[in-house]
């Protein structure tokens, strides 16, 4: 039920005044979409037993101060649990952070932690941000996995939103290669060893079927249709429910934050 309440105030609180939004602090919502925190892996599926979060990865809101992933909100229990399998982002000496705020709200700054300890703040001077707000941050002093707390603080309330983000630092991108190297063997060895012995007769009736099937049965399905878990990038087209959209900010797609009225920040009509 919070999650079917959540999007209309949030929509609302985005096209409402500045001083409407700045009385009504329980409109303010957001998360970090890529890399994609633990919020976000939950609401793609990409972890399960989430519990409550995946519904609603932009609630995790609680008083300024903490250093927990659910910034102690009893309800979302499970972004403190390490042993979860979180996936970890790889990343260089440096990492942007993207937020989509699903509700804008003034802001005091915004903080990253790693080990507990602040290594990038960013002043905002309570001013309102926009629906989606980057920040680089330098990376250099760490490597391996951590885990960057990234906290927004609010600016005229005493609250903040928190976020966890799992990262590979200095990582590099190998598992592309796994799934490349399978095909690479097997798709020499097979066709090759039926065509030539039996080319003459009945290579052109088999082959003919195989080759009109896997063009209409893979294309639509992966070609521009929307889906969840999918990381999107500027630029990248989809469609969705017969409507094209524009990608406007790069991002892990999730459930219910489909192309549509609630996610203009993400999504432009085309």
């Amino acid at each position: 039920m919070r999650r079917k309440i959540a999007y209309p105030l949030a929509t609302l609180g985005m096209v409402a005044s500045s001083l409407a939004v700045a009385s009504s602090p329980a409109l303010a919502h957001g998360y970090v979409s890529s890399p994609p925190s633990r919020q976000a892996q939950c609401a793609a599926g990409a972890v399960a037993n989430c519990g409550a979060i995946q519904f609603e990865p932009q609630s995790a809101e609680a008083p300024k101060g903490s250093k927990q992933c659910n910034g102690g909100v009893a309800a979302f229990p499970e972004l403190n649990n390490d042993s979860l399998p979180w996936r970890a982002t790889n990343v260089g000496k440096s990492a942007t952070f993207n937020w989509v705020l699903t509700a804008r709200h003034r802001t005091a700054t915004w903080v990253y932690y790693v080990d507990g300890n602040p290594i990038a703040t960013f002043d905002d001077k309570n001013a309102i941000p926009s629906a989606t707000v980057s920040h680089t941050v330098d990376l250099s002093r760490f490597s391996g996995r951590k885990t960057v707390l990234a906290v927004w603080n609010i600016g005229d309330t005493p609250m903040a939103f928190y976020n966890c983000v799992d990262v590979n630092i200095g990582g590099s991108g190998g598992g592309s290669a796994t799934p490349t190297a399978p095909p690479a063997t097997a798709a020499p060895t097979t066709p090759p060893a039926t065509t030539p012995t039996t080319a003459p007769t009945t290579a052109p009736t088999t082959a003919a079927p195989t080759a009109t099937a896997a063009p209409t049965g893979t294309v639509p399905a992966t070609g521009t249709a929307w889906a969840p878990g999918v990381a999107y990038k500027i630029n990248d087209v989809v469609t969705y429910e017969g409507v094209s959209y524009k990608c406007r900010q790069a991002h892990q797609s999730i459930r219910s934050w489909e192309p549509g009225i609630w996610t203009l920040a993400l999504w432009l009509p085309l």
